[in-house]
């Protein structure tokens, strides 16, 4: 019998490597556009087509981060951030995760809550800031509740909607199996919610940081929302864009970190993007 392989079918010798072994260079590929701007925008500047005061060059904005970072400023203000996102998450994914789990599992607590949630969703944040200064003042408790709110609305969502969204038919094969509750939940609810789950948690991830900058920008003496005003207080647009700057990266490698760190919970997943 002839065992030379069908031209269009993948066998283990010919199939294409699995996407993470390919991750090593999408990241480089991810820098092409932002490093072909900011060239682009410097060759602008220095061969005086833009004026580059309101949006200065990337060799201004390096010189600021370069001088805040030997100050020792910069790790002042990242660090304070990422404190208050750490707490306000931490808070806001425990409370989602398991209100969503009640909302999603028990259809009286679903009528119950989920309306009064909802309503709530629509609050803007800022909305939320008199409420909380007159409660927890204007420390940190304020800002850490302003975060959590901002992060527990989407992985409240995603936590429900992956519980609600689960095939009845696969519920049926465990009880089919006879499996107990608790059987039932680990070996058939947890897998099919988890991915769906780990988005809302990288979602809420980001929210926090938005609501972090809402919250630095309305009262803090540290903090890249803080850099923020101050820079816009003294007209200092570098400073500004060096913040924003500061941001985008932090939050990028917090959001590689949570990737990283939840990844072998849903190795088990098959999926397509693994082949291409």
């Amino acid at each position: 019998m002839d065992a030379t392989p069908h031209p269009g079918l993948a066998t283990a010798e010919t199939a294409p490597a699995p996407a993470r072994h390919r991750a090593g260079g999408g990241w480089l590929v991810g820098l092409l556009l932002p490093l072909g701007l900011a060239c682009g925008w410097e060759l602008a500047v220095r061969a005086g087509l833009a004026q580059g005061r309101l949006v200065p060059p990337p060799s201004r904005i390096l010189d600021t981060l370069r001088a805040l970072a030997v100050t020792g400023e910069l790790w002042t203000h990242v660090l304070a951030s990422l404190t208050r996102v750490a707490a306000g998450f931490a808070f806001g994914a425990v409370a989602g995760i398991a209100l969503g789990a009640v909302t999603g599992t028990l259809p009286l607590a679903r009528r119950l809550l989920d309306p009064s949630l909802q309503a709530l969703r629509a609050i803007p944040s800022i909305a939320w800031v008199p409420l909380f200064i007159l409660w927890f003042g204007i420390f940190e408790a304020s800002k850490i509740t302003l975060i959590a709110v901002g992060v527990f609305f989407p992985v409240y969502l995603g936590v429900a909607g992956a519980i609600a969204s689960v095939d009845r038919k696969l519920v049926e094969v465990g009880r089919v199996f006879r499996l107990s509750r608790p059987a039932l939940a680990r070996r058939i609810l947890l897998p099919a919610v988890l991915p769906a789950t780990l988005v809302a948690l990288r979602t809420g991830l980001g929210l926090g940081f938005m609501f972090v900058a809402a919250a630095e920008l309305l009262g803090a003496s540290e903090g890249l929302g803080y850099l923020l005003l101050d820079g816009q207080q003294l007209g200092k647009p570098e400073q500004i864009v060096a913040a924003i700057i500061a941001f985008a990266a932090v939050g990028k490698l917090c959001d590689a970190a949570l990737v990283a760190l939840t990844r072998p919970l849903v190795r088990w997943q098959d999926t397509v993007r693994e082949a291409l």
